[in-house]
């Protein structure tokens, strides 16, 4: 056979910004192939929903109320954990303005987010895999949820654009680091998503119709485009890709 199954039965997946959109469809998507989860948000209403889809799976799942820019609160979380296989790192925000406009306490809000927690869940979650003695026989997969705009500028969102090529270079750097532990380290690449988020942004139809002309596919992604490429690469499918990005922006960065 040359197609390899994607199973995740017996490993453990950790996935930030669980609560809503991406990150609930990736933790939701991760159980239906196998995996135990943990799942962090700031909401817990939101948390117990998706544990409640994850438990019909027949899936352990742990749930921790967070803000992962409290890195007090997140060692204390991760202290609680013993085996990790997976990370998606996706606890994320934006704060679209014009460059000059930009207050330094919405960027330096963003960049807590988007950068700075983003490192510090990585670098925990890293410590923990290393703990397997038999890590580089099973491998491990870190997934940085970055975007198109980690690949191309965008009209009021250079704060945006400027964690998001952070993410980039942080996940290759990851990458070569982490690669003789058999711990691969990737990106997803995601365009507009039909998340919360984003169709409160479509209420304005000028800017949804904006937003689909750049999109040579002519339509916006949906949680389960960027939930089956999580799975893909927090899979074995996925075991020669490290350093890498999986773009799914229906054209977008083509141009």
């Amino acid at each position: 056979m040359y197609f390899k199954k994607i199973n995740l039965k017996n490993k453990t997946a950790l996935v930030t910004g669980a609560g809503k959109g991406i990150g609930r469809a990736c933790a939701i998507a991760l159980a239906e192939v196998g995996a135990n989860l943990i799942i962090i948000s700031r909401t817990e209403k939101d948390l117990l929903e998706v544990q409640k889809i994850i438990k019909k799976f027949n899936k352990k799942c742990n749930y921790y109320v967070c803000d992962v820019t409290n890195l007090k609160e997140i060692k204390l979380i991760f202290s609680n954990i013993t085996k990790l296989d997976i990370l998606v790192n996706n606890a994320g925000t934006n704060r679209p303005e014009f460059f000059t406009k930009i207050k330094r306490k919405d960027m330096s809000e963003v960049v807590d987010l988007n950068i700075k927690a983003s490192f510090d869940i990585a670098q925990l979650a890293t410590k923990v895999m290393l703990k397997s003695k038999n890590r580089k026989k099973v491998g491990a997969s870190i997934i940085n949820i970055s975007s198109q705009l980690g690949k191309v500028g965008a009209p009021l969102r250079s704060v945006y654009n400027m964690t998001k090529f952070g993410i980039e270079g942080l996940t290759k750097g990851m990458a070569i680091d982490l690669a003789k532990y058999n711990i691969r380290v990737n990106s997803v690449c995601p365009t507009f998503v039909e998340t919360p988020m984003v169709k409160k942004f479509f209420k304005d139809k000028n800017f949804k119709k904006s937003v689909i002309k750049n999109i040579p596919l002519g339509k916006v992604a949906t949680e389960s485009d960027i939930a089956t490429a999580v799975v893909y690469l927090a899979s074995d499918s996925s075991s020669m890709m490290t350093g890498s990005s999986l773009v799914i922006d229906g054209g977008w960065t083509a141009k």
